[in-house]
Parts: C-alpha cells; structure tokens; sequence
C-alpha cells in the first residue's frame, strides 16, 4: 500500500480505467509530460486521484483560478482524508502594486489587504512539505512568486521533545527570535503567552496550537491545544515550531545583506550622478537608507521583499525560492508529481507572470524608486519553472497546442534543461507514437453516468420578428428552470454587463448572484457554495465560469453575444463554458448569435463528434445516462460569512 489512502464509493468507469493506466505506465516509463484530454464531468479528478493513490511522492496541483481551487481542495480533501491536503493561493483580498507612471509623474505605494484565514493554509502547506511526503498542496499560479528560503524555513524552526533539556529564558528567545510576538492577551496566529513554567503559542497555521510545560529545565508535557477553548486536544511526544513568516533571515544574514544593499545603493547613486539624474538619485538615498537603519533596528522595513536577492544570498539574475523548492528534496532532486489543471489557461498564465512584473519594477528602478535587485523579488520564468516540477500532467477539455505537442515529443527526448518549448515533432514519429497508443496523450470522453455532451441551440441576438432581444430570452429560460428547481449560468463579455445584468434580472423578481475576477477569494467560494444550495437560481459571470468548476444542479447555460470573436469567445472558451451544462441530463446550452463564426462552428462540430462517440458507447453498453449526484459542502475549511 502506498502513502495515500484513497477513498470514495465509486470504482473506475467508463473511460476512467483507461486513462488511469496510461497514465501511471507513463509516468512509470519516465514520461516528463503527459495530458489528460477529458471532457467536463467524465471525472478527471478522480482519474488524478488514482494516479496519485499509486505512487509515493508529494503532489502539486496547480489551477488557473482561486474558485476552481478552491474545488479541487475540496474534492482531494474528500478522496484523500487521512492524507495531508493543502490550499495554497494568493493571501491578498486587495492588492495595489507598487508603480510608477513617468509622464504624469505618479507614485503609486503599494497597498495590500492580507486575508489571515488563507494566510494560515499556505503555512499549513509549506510545514506540511517540510515535515513529511503524502502531502499535495493544491495552488494557484502564485505558486511560482517568491516565497522565502526553505532552508532558512526549516533551520529556524524549534524543534522539542518530551524530556529534552531547554530553560524557560531560553524558549522565550527562541520563540522572539523566529519572530512570535509576546503577549499577555489573547493568543493569536503568530503570538505566545507564558504563565509560569506553562508556553501557549499560536502558529502560522493557525489550525492547533501548542501548550509546553516544562519542569526542571526540561520538557515535561506537550500538547495540541483548541485554539478557542484553549483546552488540550492531544498529547503528543515531540512538535516543530515553524516561524510566522515564510521569509526568515538570522542577524548575520542581515549585517551582511545591509553591507550589500549599501554597496549597490553606493554605485547606484555613482550612475544617476554621472547621468545628472540628481532627483533620482536625491529619492533613492533617502528611501534606501531609511530601510537599511530599520532592518539594523528592527530586522524588518516597510517592502522588505525587495531586498529579498540579498537578505537570501541570491546572485543577480538568479531565480528565487518559490513554493517549488519546499517540494524539492535535500539534494535538489525533483521527486513530486504536478498536475496542472485546466492547462490550456493555466500554462499561459504561468508563462505571462514574469514579463508584466518585470516592466513594473524597470520603470521604479530607471526613475530611483527601488534598487536595480529589486527586479529579483519576481515569479519565475516559464524555463526556470519547468526546470523546478517534476512528471507533469496537464488535464484539459481543451487542451493547448503546447501541451499536446510536448506530451508527444516527452516520450521521444528526455526534457532539456532551459528549453521552454520542444522541436517540431516529425509527421512519421507522430503517427507512430499515436499509432501505439503512447503519444503521452489520454482522452477520456466517455462519463461514468453516460451523460452525453448538452444538446447546442442558437438563437438571435435580437429577433425582429418578435421585437425580442437576448435579455427577454434569458429571462423566459430563467423561469422554466426555477420552476423546476434547476440552476441556470448567464455568460457575459465584460464584468459591468455581468453587474448591469445581476442588477436587472434582481428588479425583475429573479434570485440572481454574479461573480467575476473582482470577487473577493473567500466571497467566491460562499457564492459558489450558495448557488448549489439553491439560495440563489442563476449565476452571471465573466471568466471564472468557464473552466472546472462542478455545478450538476446546472441545466441550462447561456452565452450571450456569442458571435463576438475573441479570447471569450473563442472555439476553447465556447467548449469550456458549454460545459458546465455537462453535468446534469437536462443539460442545455443556448447561444446568441445572429451569425455562426468560426469559434461557434469549431466548438459546435467538436460537441457533436464527442456525443456521436458517447451515445455509441451508451448503445453498446445499455447505459440511461444520469444526472451527476454530489454532496453540497463548503469548499473551505473555515467559515467564509
């Protein structure tokens, strides 16, 4: 038996069984790529559950989205429960970056509002890495952000022991020196109390803490703690204590680094004054040298992350530690499985992080805001990112071309260091590798309920004859389904139709809710939650209603302007959307349109290929497609009201 202790009620079917073994005999045979081509509802996640169950090595699931995440944390809690399963996303509910615009002189400070509740999964997740392997971390792509040195992470940790010698004055420091405040208050996330020879303290994770007696200058007791009640939970022989912060530097690292940040800052200053840039320069000796006496005073400055190449010791250029090096073994080795979920957003994104926050941080070091090693506190490149996973799979209804091309070129070529994208593959190799069923690519078409791909109407934007629009349409459509206790998704093209529309179809007697990217992380897991709960019957949206996310209570979705070529409106965007009605028998997708593009014909004949296959199969096997049945839950361990 391996490390993962799978469970659920269902057993492999349909084309689930399939996928699941080429998949593990890739991996098996050194496959650095593989792809997962499964259409809405046939059960990817599980078919990654099983693979998963079979071998031996912490897992990193990266999704385009924190909704879509969200979901899947959910659902590999629920398949892996005596497994440690971890949300690992963005922890700002708001963040204004740092910038400066040249021609209207404009400094813009950075603003950001920490959410503690998801500040305390990501160090669940990275203490979780530290301390032991059937861990999968289910991430967003800020997992390729710098994080921290997980060296310096687990060096600073304080490790204790039933009967280990360690004196009360000593603990205290320790604990002050890894950066826990002490109070005499309440304890919090980050804080410790001692009473008498008794420690209280709170970690990052936030989700246990700890009481420590000690007697005779030793350890005596150790035990978890409710964090509200504060009465112990269990008794335990031994706990690591990890610091509150990810970044953790000790004193010499931060002589040394202030002796470098002044020696940059001296030849920096040598620059602007040879070019006659006195503003620039007069700007950054005055914010540089009050950040360098507070990390003498304090250990800490306001945007300390830009100095993060020297407080780690880094050289220029070099890539820093993200969430990836906590997954790399002590030797550097690459012993971890990634799944990139809903690759053909995903890869994209990952691919686009490091260009955008590069031209930010150019411009503030060009005109003296920041040091020129700021532009080290970055993602990593899309090379240095594949240089840092090990097997991938990307799954996908709609998988890239990208994907699919270096899934088949990673049986043919083991992976080259730095190179980003494959060579072009030879037309004979290509049928060969398809041929033998080895290419590295798995469809899995065929869903375990027999459900068929939604039957596609397209109906007119504005239809002249009845002096009808798409609104009053939808609004028609919308009654039927909530008479009949149904879910029904209204896809728009921006984020204020999205609002415009909530705000109208609200007046209008519906119960209607609308997300899109401006929904706060914890807002978007309640409102997904409520609309199973049927507190509301339609969802309007943008974006984040396309990829992954589970609805069987959806019957009917619509996408309004549909005919407007695009990135939204594209043949993969129209699959991806049309696909949330994949789940339920009734299902049914409706596009307005007053013409047929070539996105809607691409999207409509590929539809059409899958439930000529996937009514084939049902015939041959006697199978009544049914509705998919799944368990309403709250997608995140902690109350999101």
């Amino acid at each position: 038996m391996g490390i993962f202790k799978l469970h659920s009620k269902f057993q492999p079917s349909g084309d689930q069984p399939q996928a699941i073994t080429k998949l593990i005999r890739g991996i098996e045979k050194g496959f650095d790529f593989q792809t997962l081509l499964g259409v809405t509802g046939s059960g990817k996640t599980f078919t990654m559950a099983n693979v998963i169950s079979h071998f031996d090595m912490p897992v990193l699931v990266i999704a385009p989205n924190k909704a879509l995440a969200a979901q899947l944390y959910r659902e590999y809690k629920n398949f892996f429960p005596e497994n440690s399963v971890n949300y690992f996303v963005s922890y700002y509910d708001y963040y204004q970056p740092e910038a400066y615009m040249p021609h209207t002189d404009t400094y813009i400070d950075k603003e950001a509002m920490v959410n503690e509740e998801i500040e305390k999964l990501r160090h669940q997740a990275t203490s979780a890495l530290m301390t032991r392997r059937d861990v999968i971390v289910v991430a967003s792509v800020s997992c390729i952000y710098n994080l921290g040195v997980p060296a310096n992470y687990l060096e600073s940790s304080i490790h204790l022991e039933v009967g280990k010698p360690i004196t009360r004055g000593d603990l205290i420091r320790q604990l002050v020196h890894i950066h826990f405040s002490r109070t005499n208050a309440q304890v919090t996330v980050g804080t410790f109390r001692v009473r008498g020879e008794i420690f209280e303290c709170m970690p990052a994770s936030g989700s246990v803490g700890y009481r420590i007696e000690l007697e005779d200058q030793k350890v005596k007791e150790l035990y978890t703690i409710d964090p509200l009640t504060k009465t112990n939970i269990e008794t335990l022989r031994e706990i690591i204590i990890f610091p509150p912060k990810h970044f953790v530097t000790s004193e010499p690292e931060i002589k040394s680094a202030v002796k470098n940040i002044q020696r940059e800052l001296d030849e920096r200053l040598a620059f602007f004054e040879k070019e006659g840039l006195w503003l620039e320069a007069e700007r950054l000796k005055r914010r540089t040298r009050y950040d360098i006496e507070m990390l003498k005073t304090l250990g800490y400055c306001h945007g300390i992350e830009n100095y993060s190449r020297h407080l780690s010791g880094k050289l220029a250029g070099e890539p820093p530690d993200t969430l990836l090096s906590y997954f790399l073994g002590k030797d550097g080795t690459k012993d971890f499985l990634t799944i990139i979920d809903e690759s053909h957003i995903a890869v994209p994104q990952i691919r686009g992080m490091y260009a955008g926050d590069q031209s930010r941080k150019q411009t503030l070091a060009q005109y003296g805001w920041r040091l020129p090693s700021a532009l080290d506190n970055r993602p990593l490149k899309f090379n240095e990112f594949l240089e840092r996973v090990g097997k991938v799979i990307f799954t996908s209804a709609t998988p890239g071309d990208w994907e699919m091309k270096i899934s088949r070129e990673s049986i043919e070529q083991p992976r080259r260091q730095g190179v980003g994208v494959p060579k072009p593959m030879r037309k004979s190799a290509l049928r060969r590798t398809v041929g033998a069923g080895t290419s590295g690519i798995v469809e899995q078409v065929i869903r375990p309920t027999g459900l068929i791909d939604p039957p596609i109407e397209v109906r007119p934007v504005f239809d002249a004859k009845s002096n009808t629009g798409q609104i009053e349409d939808v609004m028609r459509e919308a009654r039927i389904i909530a008479e009949r206790g149904e879910r029904m998704i209204v896809n728009t093209l921006t984020k204020k139709m999205a609002e415009d529309l909530s705000d109208f179809l609200i007046k209008n007697g519906f119960k209607v809710q609308y997300m899109h990217s401006d929904t706060k992380t914890l807002d978007r897991a309640k409102i997904l939650t409520g609309f199973r709960e049927g507190k509301f019957d339609i969802l309007v949206g943008v974006n984040l209603l396309r990829e992954g996310l589970d609805f069987p209570e959806v019957s009917l979705v619509a996408i309004l302007d549909a005919d407007r070529e695009g990135f939204l409106r594209s043949d993969t965007s129209l699959i991806q959307t049309m696909g949330r009605a994949a789940r339920n028998v009734r299902g049914k997708v409706i596009l307005y349109a007053d013409t047929i593009t070539g996105s809607m014909r691409r999207a409509m004949d590929e539809v059409n290929r899958r439930r000529i296959v996937q009514e084939k199969y049902n015939k041959k096997h006697g199978i009544t497609p049914q509705s998919i049945i799944k368990d309403i839950e709250q997608l995140l361990d902690f109350d999101v009201e």
